[in-house]
């Protein structure tokens, strides 16, 4: 399998360090989900997952929460809700989403504020080797003391700080020493929750909120790290720089992987821009097949737009595909029908950086050979397990009334760390 690598801007050739595959995905800040490029990112690394399973590799995956930050404190306070119990029920209706839609549940789903200790422990290395400062309660990483800070993104220096800046860089803090420095430990504002650490009250900056989880479940190294591509800079470059500061190692993440942005209106989709397509509002008027064959119909590094006619195009696709699978005759013993063309056009696709519109003609084929074979007496139950296998990589239910077992235990056991108010 080649995937495309954002650090080298390259597709390269697909290896593990060993077993299991570490994967690591951002997860949501919990409020205004989940929009449909959420639905885009979770997906398309939900079809990788069950891409390298189908394979016969064995993935571990984590995929955060990042329940505290500046966004959450300043949303909490316009709603007057506690800030917590306002991302509980955010995250509860995020998992009652990627449930509906079939996507499997990482095997781990921490919370940011559940790893201060391991953030702490963090920031105090940093600050032994020098490329991190404390000022007035505040810790800082030192953007100077790197030279390497820049290496995923290729932004030349003097173009970083407009980037940072609409994207949660406060240039004018004057604790800084460089308008770039990010930070690590943010001193306490009155009125916020804090954590104690050896500079007194506070809570984690949220580049190290990641390197934490990610290295605390999976190691120094993983194999896989995605996300949208906004948070390529400056969340991703940031998180290179203290987690191969911290450990002297080198990568921190050996394919980086990349989703492109969805746009609605013109403009990409986002929270700011108030453009949400929210998916609770899609699966009220669409299948959830439907939604996924839409998803999985756009390369999952190709920037696209929300398009109703589409939608309407991948629930006609979705009924074939379930008549296809589901169709009770064929099932003669003579004229069997062969799906392994079929087969191999599809991994072909896969293989080839994720294409899944190219995957997906493989399965409209078939679903039509099997049907056209079926009405004319040949047997296609061999065929329709075919159709379902690879169906199922693309997290298509196929005519099953619920999610899969393991999708559904899964997202449950998570769901009791979170309140399900909604």
């Amino acid at each position: 399998m080649k995937l495309y690598n954002t650090l080298s801007r390259s597709t390269e050739n697909f290896t593990a360090q060993k077993e299991p595959i570490t994967v690591y995905v951002c997860g949501i800040t919990p409020y205004d989900t989940t929009h449909l490029g959420h639905a885009f990112t979770y997906a398309a690394i939900d079809v990788l997952i069950r891409y390298l399973i189908f394979q016969g590799r064995q993935v571990l995956y984590v995929q955060n929460v990042t329940d505290i930050d500046d966004d959450i404190l300043k949303r909490a306070g316009e709603v007057n809700e506690d800030w917590k119990r306002l991302g509980d029920r955010w995250t509860a209706r995020y998992i009652h989403d990627m449930r509906a839609l079939n996507v499997r549940p990482p095997d781990h789903f921490p919370r940011a504020t559940g790893t201060i200790r391991e953030i702490i422990n963090l920031v105090q290395r940093l600050l032994r080797f020098g490329v991190a400062y404390e000022s007035e309660g505040n810790v800082y990483f030192h953007v100077n003391a790197w030279p390497e800070f820049g290496k995923l993104s290729q932004i030349p220096r003097d173009q970083m700080l407009p980037i940072a800046n609409e994207r949660g860089n406060h240039p004018d803090d004057p604790h800084k020493r460089d308008p770039l420095d990010f930070v690590l430990w943010q001193a306490q504002a009155p009125d916020e929750p804090a954590w104690d650490s050896p500079w007194g009250p506070g809570r984690p900056g949220w580049h190290v909120e990641c390197s934490s989880m990610a290295m605390r479940y999976l190691g120094s190294t993983i194999d896989i790290h995605s996300g949208g591509t906004d948070l390529i800079f400056p969340h991703h470059e940031s998180e290179i720089a203290q987690t191969e500061c911290a450990t002297a190692q080198s990568p921190f993440v050996r394919f980086w992987v990349h989703t492109a942005m969805v746009r609605h209106e013109g403009e990409k989709m986002s929270k700011s821009l108030g453009n949400l397509v929210m998916m609770r509002d899609l699966l009220e008027d669409w299948s959830p097949d439907a939604l996924r064959l839409y998803l999985a119909s756009h390369h999952y590094r190709e920037p696209w737009s929300y398009d109703l006619e589409e939608l309407e195009q991948a629930e006609q696709l979705a009924q074939k595909l379930r008549e296809a699978a589901t169709f009770t005759g064929g099932l003669g013993e003579l004229l069997l029908m062969d799906p392994s063309a079929a087969r191999g056009a599809f991994t072909e696709a896969m293989d080839d950086d994720l294409d899944t519109p190219l995957a997906l003609k493989a399965l409209e084929q078939l679903a039509e050979q099997i049907l056209d074979a079926a009405r004319g007496g040949r047997g296609v139950r061999a065929a329709q397990g075919a159709l379902r296998e690879m169906g199922q990589v693309l997290g298509l239910r196929l005519g099953a009334e619920r999610p899969e077992k393991r999708v559904a235990a899964g997202w449950n056991r998570h769901l009791k760390d979170f309140s399900s108010e909604e």
